[in-house]
């Protein structure tokens, strides 16, 4: 679900497309510098990675184990003036921030002030969360919390319902569930036992140690003129596809620990220079060769950042070409960004995009990365990765065909190439690929929900043989499944839109298909028989919503894991 849009002024970003010479600015780079011949094919891809993905613009900072060796950036900041984008202006690197936060507790646990496996009540009584009810449950202690595995809910640390409780859904440790909630508890933890603030913890544990002067520790509006203009989909009760408007963002708060870092590339610069020395700043170790390798500890099993990989203390650990890396992204309402560390290699990037569209810059960062252990290890430079342009669809012939739905209603699909059309009526709308097998068309009539495909077979993998879109459901001539399904006559109350203008939330529609429930058209809701559905888009994703106020057969509200979103 991308949560990540707000209200302003409308932008239609085709301003890439249309520039000749992407501009860039240069504000470092170590003269002469044993990586000059990787920033030639670097520049080439990040132009062609921001024409691609219609983005503004991108700063960058790339270091290794002497130090900072670039920082540039490229593209817009303004896209109505045609400003460029300045590499000092302040960028929210989103939950990259969480690093921040981990390396801090392992101070207090180097110095004796938190126990990492005492239960998290013990420090914060009052929090609001309930171990699981199940035989085997323990309590939730702040490793749990640290590396996701607290069987927890993303949702408010505090609900507006004063007598609601969070409760585990199993065992901590059973399972990765991604929390920034559990985070938002740490940075109280670090600020209750340091006796302030997260942001005089953050500044006087890392900031100040590392140099990082420009750095804010937190997002306030005070710093608002020092951060870089930004953008957002002017939609965000849709899916977005990659041509789509974009409007500007304005400036906003965040002080929880989850994600409240803003930086500008060249202070993230020193930030890598720390972690590719394995925890050592300029002036000594921030945290002690053993508190660094609980960091960068392959505590949880976490295949949400991919295969074979596992989370520390607030960073993600995996292997690239065999080698140790340690890697982030954060995303913003109006920001994403991307941090990779080769620790065999001995270097690192950070990538950051003024832009929330529902990506991350991970390709430019592990380019980056490639560029650099290729230059230490002299080798051959990686070729400049293919382009990847909105309109390709891999595979496109397998989606083209008619698709039937059991009232006659149709939809027809055809391929050309690598790319996918809808026949709507006399027009052939182009469609976007968003994720495996979902899309977006580019049509109005089509705007609200993607169009999920699905295979045959048990395993997913057989030919194209459903498709849906909302509430509807249509079949190819070689489904052999069942073809009608009953929904509880009650669930029908629940169907439509929920809105709130939180910029983390925006809007959720509930519709209805083939005997279930589904969220925004692609989460299967599953009842868990106490009034209330758990998503499945994870198997045992502990996120659920529940519906409230019935009103003329329909519910006027409805609760996402303690939030509260109104029938729009």
């Amino acid at each position: 679900m991308n949560r990540r849009e707000l209200l302003g002024l409308g932008v239609k970003l085709g301003v890439l497309a249309s520039t000749t010479v992407l501009p860039v600015q240069e504000a470092l780079a170590a003269s002469p510098s044993r990586y000059a011949a990787a920033f030639a094919l670097l520049d080439r891809y990040v132009e062609q990675y921001l024409r691609d993905m219609n983005a503004p613009g991108l700063t960058l900072a790339l270091a290794d184990e002497s130090g900072i060796q670039r920082v540039c950036s490229y593209g817009m900041e303004d896209l109505e003036r045609r400003i460029p984008l300045n590499p000092d202006r302040l960028f929210h690197i989103g939950s990259i921030s969480k690093s921040f936060l981990g390396l801090c507790l392992v101070q207090l646990q180097d110095e004796g002030k938190l126990d990492f496996h005492k239960p998290i009540r013990d420090y914060l009584p009052w929090l609001r969360f309930d171990d699981a009810n199940t035989p085997d449950a323990k309590p939730i202690t702040t490793h749990h919390l640290l590396t996701h595995g607290g069987a927890l809910p993303d949702g408010a640390l505090f609900p507006p319902d004063p007598g609601f409780r969070h409760r585990a859904t199993a065992a901590p440790g059973t399972f990765f569930h991604y929390c920034n909630m559990g985070y938002e508890a740490l940075g109280l933890l670090l600020a209750h036992l340091d006796g302030g603030s997260v942001a005089e913890s953050f500044r006087k544990r890392l900031l100040v140690p590392l140099a990082m002067a420009a750095t804010e520790p937190v997002i306030t509006l005070d710093a608002a003129d020092r951060v870089t203009t930004s953008y957002q989909a002017r939609r965000n009760d849709r899916p977005f596809p990659r041509q789509g408007a974009l409007q500007r963002s304005p400036a906003i708060n965040m002080k929880g620990a989850s994600g409240c870092v803003a930086a500008p590339a060249r202070d993230m610069g020193a930030y890598l220079t720390m972690l590719i020395r394995r925890g050592e700043g300029p002036n000594g170790r921030v945290v002690s060769p053993a508190g660094f390798e609980g960091f960068m500890g392959r505590h949880q099993a976490a295949e949400h950042f991919g295969p074979g990989a596992a989370y520390g203390y607030g960073i993600a650990v995996d292997l690239l070409d065999g080698h140790t890396r340690l890697r982030h992204t954060g995303g913003m309402v109006s920001f994403a960004s991307a941090l990779e560390v080769d620790l065999d290699a001995r270097c690192g990037v950070f990538a950051s995009i003024n832009a929330m569209q529902g990506y991350r810059p991970r390709p430019v960062a592990e380019y980056a990365l490639k560029l650099m252990r290729a230059v230490r290890e002299g080798k051959p430079l990686p070729p400049v990765p293919a382009a990847d342009p909105a309109w390709r669809v891999p595979a496109a012939a397998d989606y083209a065909g008619r698709f039937t739905a059991n009232d006659g209603r149709v939809l027809e699909f055809a391929a050309q190439g690598e790319r996918l059309f809808l026949l709507h009526g006399t027009e052939r709308v182009a469609v976007e690929l968003l994720a495996p097998e979902v899309f977006t068309i580019a049509h109005a009539d089509f705007a609200h929900f993607p169009v999920v495909f699905t295979r045959a077979g048990k395993d997913g993998t057989g030919a194209v043989v459903e498709a849906a879109w909302g509430d509807d459901w249509y079949a190819a001539a070689a489904y052999t499944g069942p073809r009608s399904f009953q929904l509880p006559a009650a669930w029908q109350q629940y169907t439509g839109e929920y809105r709130t203008e939180d910029p983390w939330l925006g809007s959720a529609r509930i519709s209805a298909r083939q005997g279930k429930l589904w969220m925004n058209g692609t989460i299967p809701l599953e009842a868990s028989g106490d009034g209330r559905f758990f998503l499945r888009d994870e198997p045992d994703s502990p996120e659920w919503v529940s519906f409230r106020e019935p009103v003329n057969g329909k519910a006027c509200a409805m609760v996402l894991s303690g939030a509260f979103l109104l029938r729009a």
